[in-house]
């Protein structure tokens, strides 16, 4: 395909989209959320406050001393930024929760947050960021004391599994999305405009829906334990075209590592953002958003929706960033439960260092957006 015909594909498609956008705003149902909005955290603990519980001696773990602050790389200030100034009729920059959810069944009454994810949107020079967040952090969870016999602290996953319905330990009515946005504001400082959960069923359905996806993978990847050999776990080196199953099993490999698993799941994502965004499927996305709504857990409203869809045609493939925390902060060791009455693999990592790497993810200081990465924590994973 010749560059001006790749221009006149890129042209059609901002057309579509622009259409699509003109629909959605003239019906006033389209600009209502699909859930109920995020609230606050109401108090913010200081670190290194314990927790209100008190644990067995012999069984926790002694706290690692915490690591050396990593330089982060110091971008120019930030120009000013007047509000709702964005393309495609959004705000600036929007800031978005997404969550993995392990569940197998279409409801949303259980399920752990298998993915966390933070992902800066920004409407004004059309970039986005996205920030892995690792669910083995332990942390204080808003709302869960009174049903735990006065355990505030459990694995940062576990705060979407008690805030859904199946456990119901808060009022929030977000419910799970909402209790992880606030144990994240209360542990790490974000700032959450916007969630979206989706179970395990409901992605590989919208894989499908969009004809599958397309992977390349840089390594082979073999995911076959001692308990499961099946050959669907192994995948070659190079490209794959997957259905929703095949790019499900991919991103939940986990036997090489929690960090190799992100950079997995971060493929599946950028080849589902390049379906998504491709001339054939991109006029189908208000038929898209009516067949799945009801199925994913979102505040999001069908135009911002269509906001994001528009601004994902415009940002070029080296302004999308995945971003992830040294791997050098984080020593693995074991924590007591008195819940689930063993020791838990958690990290240990010192959280102010992680608050800072937050910090500046949210300001657009971190990761930079230069073409090609001077960061190792910064992956091009799009290509």
């Amino acid at each position: 395909m010749t560059n001006f015909q790749k221009a006149i594909i890129a042209f059609l498609t901002v057309v579509a989209l622009s259409l699509i956008a003109v629909i959605i705003w003239i019906i006033p149902k389209w600009d209502q959320p699909l859930g109920p909005s995020l609230q606050e955290a109401l108090t913010v603990t200081p670190f290194g406050l314990p927790a209100t519980w008190t644990p067995d001696p012999n069984a926790t773990a002694t706290h690692l001393a915490p690591p050396t602050l990593v330089p982060l790389i110091q971008a120019s200030p930030l120009p000013t930024i007047t509000p709702n100034i964005g393309l495609c009729g959004a705000p600036a920059v929007m800031n978005i929760l997404v969550v993995g959810s392990d569940s197998r069944v279409d409801s949303y009454k259980y399920g752990l947050a298998d993915v966390i994810r933070l992902v800066r949107v920004n409407f004004v020079s059309p970039q986005v960021t996205i920030l892995e967040i690792p669910r083995d952090l332990w942390v204080e969870i808003p709302d869960i004391a009174d049903n735990l016999d006065g355990q505030d602290h459990e694995k940062l996953n576990q705060a979407y599994l008690y805030g859904n319905k199946g456990y119901g330990y808060t009022d929030d009515p977000a419910e799970g999305p909402g209790l992880l946005s606030r144990t994240l504001e209360l542990n790490f400082g974000t700032q959450i405009d916007h969630y979206a959960a989706i179970n395990m069923k409901t992605f590989a359905g919208i894989v499908d829906a969009v004809g599958g996806i397309d992977v390349d993978l840089p390594r082979a990847v073999d995911g076959r334990t001692e308990d499961d050999k099946s050959r669907r776990l192994i995948f070659a080196e190079g490209k794959h075209h997957l259905d929703g199953n095949r790019a499900l099993t991919l991103a939940r490999i986990r036997n090489s590592g929690v960090f190799n698993r992100a950079e997995n799941q971060n493929r599946v994502l950028c080849a589902l953002r390049d379906k998504v965004t491709s001339p054939k499927v991109i006029t189908k996305i208000p038929e898209l958003i009516k067949s799945f709504q009801g199925s994913v857990q979102t505040d999001l409203s069908p135009s911002q929706i269509g906001q994001l869809a528009c601004i994902g045609v415009q940002i070029r493939s080296e302004n999308i960033r995945f971003a992830a925390f040294p791997q050098e902060l984080f020593k693995q060791t074991r924590i007591y439960d008195p819940v689930f009455k063993k020791r838990l693999f958690v990290w240990d990592v010192d959280y102010n260092i992680l608050r800072e790497y937050i910090a500046q993810f949210q300001a657009g200081t971190w990761p930079m957006i230069s073409g090609t990465p001077e960061d190792k924590d910064e992956v091009p994973f799009c290509p």
